[in-house]
Order: C-alpha cells, then sequence, then structure tokens
C-alpha cells in the first residue's frame, strides 16, 4: 500500500479511512501506510497566511523600529498568529528589514590635543592649574565605586579625593562648587576626555567661573600625569592593600590617607617636603609679590 498511495494528502484520506473503517489506532493506520504520525496531523495553511503574515510584521516593524524579528515574532504570537520563529526571520529577510545601528551614546566627541599637556601649559604658581581624574575601586562584595582625584600641580597637593557609587558630571560641579567657595580656584582645569569632564552643563559652569578647561588628547594620558601619578600612588599604598565592606569606610580610610600624603608624605618632585610644607613655602614667596602688585596698583590709581 505504502508503493501505491504517493502523495501526502492520499495517505491521509487512507489513515482516516482505516480509523473509521476497521476501528484502529491512527499510530497503527500510519504505519500501515507509511504515514508520519506529525505529517498526518498537519493542517495546511490556506493560500494567502503567509501574505496576511507579512502584512502584519510589516505593520508591527514600522511601529516598532528599533526592534528585531525576534520581538516581532513574539508578538505575533501573542496576537494568536500560530507562526515559528524561523518563518518569521525568513519573511523578515526577505522584506528587507534591518535594526538601525545603535546611536552613540557619549553624545559630545571627545575634543582636546598636546597643546594643552603639562609639557606645553605647565603649572607656574599655586592654584594655576589643577588636574583632575576619576579612579575606580571595589567593596568586598564586588560592587564598583569611584573616586575623582583633584591635584594642584604645582604644589602635588591634592585637593579632593571625592568617593561614591557613581559620579557624573553634576556631581563633579558640586564637587568643584564646595571646593571654590571654601579656598582658592585654579585658572585651569586638566582633564582627559573622559564625558562627564566635557559635559556641556559643566563646561558651562566653569566659564562662569572663570575657570578654563585644558583637555589632553585622546589616549594620551602622559600629558597629564601629575594626577595619574597621584592615581598610582593611591592604587599603590591604598587600593591594593584595604578591604572595603562599604563605601562609607572607603571615604573615612582614602580621606586619612589624602591628609596624610598631603601632610606626612615626603614627595620627591618637592626635594623631600611635604605637599603642604611647600604650598606654605610657596605662599610666603609669593606674598611680597602679590602686595608689589597691590601697592602699584594703589598708586597708578591715585594718580
Amino acid at each position: 500500500m505504502p508503493g501505491k498511495i504517493l502523495s501526502p494528502a492520499r495517505r491521509r484520506d487512507a489513515v482516516c479511512y482505516l480509523v473509521r473503517r476497521y476501528k484502529v489506532s491512527e499510530r497503527r493506520a500510519c504505519r500501515l501506510v507509511g504515514q508520519h504520525r506529525s505529517t498526518q496531523r498537519y493542517e495546511p495553511l490556506p493560500d494567502d497566511f503567509e501574505a496576511r503574515v507579512v502584512k502584519e510584521m510589516n505593520r508591527l516593524a514600522e511601529a516598532h523600529p528599533r526592534w528585531g524579528y525576534r520581538q516581532i515574532h513574539n508578538l505575533l504570537v501573542a496576537a494568536g498568529w500560530v507562526v515559528n520563529r524561523k518563518r518569521i526571520e525568513r519573511l523578515w529577510r526577505l522584506e528587507g528589514h534591518r535594526v538601525p545601528p545603535p546611536k552613540s551614546r557619549h553624545g559630545k566627541r571627545a575634543s582636546g590635543g598636546a597643546d594643552n599637556s603639562i609639557w606645553n601649559l605647565p603649572a607656574l604658581y599655586p592654584d594655576h592649574i589643577w588636574s583632575f581624574d576619576f579612579m575606580t575601586g571595589h567593596t568586598v562584595d564586588g560592587a564598583a565605586f569611584r573616586i575623582l582625584n583633584i591635584v594642584d600641580e604645582y604644589t602635588r597637593r591634592c585637593v579632593e579625593s571625592y568617593v561614591a557609587r557613581s559620579i557624573g558630571a553634576r556631581r563633579v560641579q558640586h564637587v568643584l562648587e564646595t571646593l571654590f567657595a571654601v579656598g582658592a580656584k585654579p585658572k585651569y582645569l586638566r582633564s582627559d576626555n573622559g564625558r562627564e569632564f566635557i559635559a556641556e552643563v559643566l563646561g558651562v559652569w566653569l566659564a562662569v567661573q572663570g575657570v578654563k578647561s585644558a583637555f589632553v588628547e585622546k589616549g594620551s594620558p602622559q600629558q597629564n600625569a601629575f594626577v595619574e601619578r597621584f592615581n598610582g600612588t593611591m592604587r599603590r599604598e591604598v587600593l591594593n592593600v584595604e578591604e572595603f565592606h562599604s563605601v562609607l569606610e572607603a571615604r573615612v580610610v582614602i580621606g586619612a590617607w589624602k591628609d596624610e600624603y598631603n601632610t606626612l608624605r615626603p614627595h620627591r618632585a618637592l626635594g623631600g617636603r611635604t605637599p603642604a610644607r611647600f604650598t606654605a613655602e610657596a605662599a610666603k614667596l609669593a606674598a611680597p609679590e602679590r602686595k608689589r602688585q597691590t601697592d602699584g596698583g594703589r598708586k597708578e590709581r591715585g594718580r
């Protein structure tokens, strides 16, 4: 019998006849006529099924232009369409649908150049140039936290080491605003091209404060070497030897180390003096010059 009944449709009819006429099971009837059970139970789709699927698929793709065929397939199934993912993938490609490439997440392009390097724009006096950069540490549970380090390049003094789980451009502005309110402000802020530093909101605020941004070239940390050297020292002396159970603990430990770095730790580049001592000596040397400039300005106005 299998050799005489060739088409699946005719074999399907034969199986139905055997089940109805001789009361045998569908499994046995399929075995007799050589029909696979999945073929026997297959229900042919209407002639316009694929066209209707394509129409609905195109409608969903237009409504969700950044979705791929897998998401569209899920929507079709949820709407009651009996269609597998591979069919949707085939039809998706035949229709020429493509997911657009993702947009850049960084927003503003990196800027900067070698003119802002430590060689071409050196610090000439205290609070002339501050440099800042980020570091990353981890608590014992593996969660990351960030450290915003700010260094006065002329005196090597650590102005601030701010610790938090996340630090964006607004938080950087808040930290600088606090520093400017209690002490001197720099003429320049040197940094790399991190998105927090090149953010427009921070740039506009610094311009209002009269502070200029000095961005080094992208991928050139040596052009911002003072803060990079400070980061390496902090990594070696604190982050690699301490365990932090919380961000609060990290703030306390790093804050204590910062005070020790400024007041107790001799600095080779400062002739073995601490940054605090060097800052005090530089302030004394600069005082007569500032007095002469002030007196000269008064005499000039008196004339």
